[in-house]
């Protein structure tokens, strides 16, 4: 004797058929751990299991498996298993959302809600904060060995006679430079960079505040004045200015070149005006010079440097207001006859 296998039969058309007597309105959500229908309350009567979910009420073409009955009911499509995700068609598009976005996504430049690392404002100004203080006791450092020199007269007569140490100064500043703009491992490692620095801060002390015992007093302090307003001022503009000064660079460059061999020729040729104009040319140069590494620090415009360049940042402001001092301090003394 055997059992023929009832099939479960799409519903051709209409709204679906009543529900037989004890079969449940609705199933209980479909989980994995759900029992069988032998297991939970049989079989329905007439012996078949629980229809599938998409069974009971209309849902959306194409989800579950349901296919749009031409007569315009719905139906189960055989060939679709329960619960397959929509596949889909020639003739299907997924741009019909429920909830449309019909607005373009704003462009990466016009974004304004990310504010990524080197932009970041609070990184920025952390940056130009340590940068101004390292500057500041460099100064500070420097012009302490001025007053010395200046000032002292047993210190005077020291330098006079021992003027090889200003070359031994020269040498050790010179390899720290190197060592601070070449190697960028260095300038970036705690505290290694802040032991090179301030060993080129020491012998460019030391140099500044030997020149300036050859030079009066009074001249001296004239000097210091000036370059106080005028790093000032040239430091302000560059705050406020738009222009953009870091596209310059390259021309700095080059008159800097020029400006090295105009000192070479200043070296055979004595003469008191060619070395107040080439004093006045070199005062000129690095006033750029610094307007550009202000520029620089701050990171508005075209070129910047990165926060992690604070040693490097110190270091090139430094050199432009020491190199700015010296000039000016060339132009008084040489104007006055020293």
């Amino acid at each position: 004797m055997s059992t023929e296998k009832t099939e479960y039969t799409p519903v051709q058309g209409g709204p679906p058929p009543p529900f037989s007597p004890g079969m449940a309105a609705y199933p209980p959500a479909y989980d994995m751990n759900m029992p069988g229908p032998n297991m939970l309350m049989g079989p329905a009567p007439g012996g078949l299991p629980f229809p599938p979910p998409t069974a009971f009420a209309p849902g959306v073409p194409g989800a579950f498996g349901i296919a749009t009955n031409p007569q315009g009911g719905y139906g189960v499509n055989p060939s679709f298993s329960p619960y397959s995700p929509p596949v889909q068609g020639p003739n299907d598009n997924f741009n019909n959302d429920v909830y449309p976005n019909q607005d373009d996504p704003p462009a990466f430049h016009e974004n304004q809600t990310f504010d990524f690392g080197l932009d970041n404002k609070t990184i920025r100004r952390a940056f130009i904060r340590k940068v101004f203080l390292v500057l500041t006791a460099q100064l500070l450092v420097t012009f302490a060995f001025v007053a010395v020199f200046t000032f002292v007269e047993e210190v005077k007569r020291f330098v006079l006679v021992n003027a090889w140490t200003y070359l031994v100064s020269y040498a050790v500043f010179f390899v720290s430079v190197c060592v601070i703009s070449c190697c960028g491992n260095v300038r970036r490692r705690h505290p290694w960079n802040l032991v090179a620095l301030s060993v080129l801060t020491l012998s460019m002390s030391y140099m500044v505040g030997m020149i300036a015992s050859f030079h009066e007093t009074d001249s001296v302090i004239m000097a210091v004045g000036i370059t106080a307003v005028v790093c000032f001022t040239v430091v302000i503009f560059s705050l406020q200015t738009k222009y953009d000064f870091t596209s310059c660079h390259g021309v700095l460059f080059v008159c800097l070149i020029v400006l090295i061999f105009f000192g070479i020729l200043c070296i055979f040729i004595r003469d008191r005006i060619l070395h107040i104009v080439y004093a006045g040319l070199g005062a000129l140069l690095f006033t750029c010079f610094l307007a550009v590494d202000t520029q620089l620090l701050l990171g508005n415009k075209e070129l910047a440097l990165s926060p992690e360049e604070y040693v490097f940042a110190a270091l090139t402001l430094y050199t432009d207001i020491i190199n700015i001092f010296l000039y000016i301090l060339a132009i008084i003394g040489r104007a006055r006859g020293g």
